[in-house]
């Protein structure tokens, strides 16, 4: 029978039930359902201060660790400036062991001559024995007086050393405080959101923008305990997303990782057993093509 020979009422009811049964088909492909997600960060500010610059924008796609704004940093900066000024002040008063000991050592050693000479004298009974002692005892002495002096000058040294040890990390802190003053995205991906503008005052801790990795998308679905022990991570499947009025598009996907424990299952979520009420989440990662949208609905099929 022709189409075109039907009552009209009758040709309609045809036409529903034709696609009624090319919907059911179409829904059962899918082994589960879900949404997409990916990743996603909220860049904050990690410094206090004026934002000077915030050069994104949404819809922007940013690179990793590429500047996009900074934070007034001149209070920073003047204060690397002075600690570096007092760790040069440090290193100029560190004491040179070597020459301020010199003229004792030159003592010693004329004393040591001395001695020794005095010593000679002796053997050949050309002075007495108390101008040795004299000068064995003048020896004792200046030796004592070295050691001394290099105890203090070592303490001197080992202080102004660790002074200078001290600024040296302060430097390094304000040389991180710097660079944390310099914004910028921690991952590859597009701005979803802006939460301020250039010339307000931000604090440590709050929000500047959102982003997240297009890319690089996974399917949040949920399966029942049945499906659970065909499942497996690392398993390929085929991810499709669903755009409605049974347009649909095909992705290779794998699944990365799926829930130690189970939940009941969401309200938004459809399984092929719809009295369960306990399931396990599982995420399958696609490559994006920037068709597949965050909280977009989908289905997967696992192979």
């Amino acid at each position: 029978m022709k189409l075109s020979r039907l009552p009209l009422k009758t040709y309609y009811l045809y036409v529903l039930i034709v696609f009624t049964l090319v919907s059911c088909g179409s829904d059962r492909k899918y082994d589960a359902t879900g949404t997409f997600e990916a990743t996603e960060v909220i860049v904050s500010a990690e410094t206090t201060g004026k934002l000077l610059s915030l050069d994104v924008e949404e819809g922007d796609t940013l690179e990793p660790y590429m500047v996009v704004g900074v934070v007034d940093t001149m209070q920073l900066y003047l204060n690397k400036l002075q600690l570096e000024a007092t760790r040069r002040s440090v290193h100029s008063q560190r004491p040179d062991v070597s020459k301020q000991l010199a003229a004792l050592q030159e003592q010693l050693n004329t004393a040591l001559r001395e001695r020794d000479r005095v010593e000679r004298l002796l053997r050949d009974g050309a002075t007495q024995r108390k101008q040795l002692d004299d000068w064995d005892a003048q020896v004792a002495v200046l030796r004592k007086q070295i050691t001394a002096q290099e105890s203090t000058l070592g303490n001197s040294l080992n202080s102004l050393n660790d002074e200078g040890t001290s600024l040296a990390v302060q430097i390094m802190k304000v040389d991180d405080q710097l660079q944390k003053s310099r914004l910028s995205s921690p991952i590859s991906g597009t701005v979803l959101a802006k939460y301020v503008e250039a010339g307000e005052w931000v604090t440590a801790g709050r929000p500047l923008f959102k982003v997240a990795d297009m890319n690089n998308m996974y399917l949040r679905a949920y399966i029942t305990s049945k499906q659970l022990a065909s499942v497996k991570v690392g398993q390929k499947a085929i991810v499709y997303t669903d755009y409605g009025d049974h347009v649909m598009k095909a992705y290779q996907g794998k699944v990365t990782w799926i829930a130690q424990a189970s939940e009941f299952t969401p309200k938004t979520i459809l399984t092929d057993d719809e009295r369960a009420d306990l399931v396990y989440a599982v995420k399958i990662a696609v490559i994006g093509d920037g068709l597949v949208k965050i909280g977009m609905y989908g289905g997967v099929s696992f192979e």
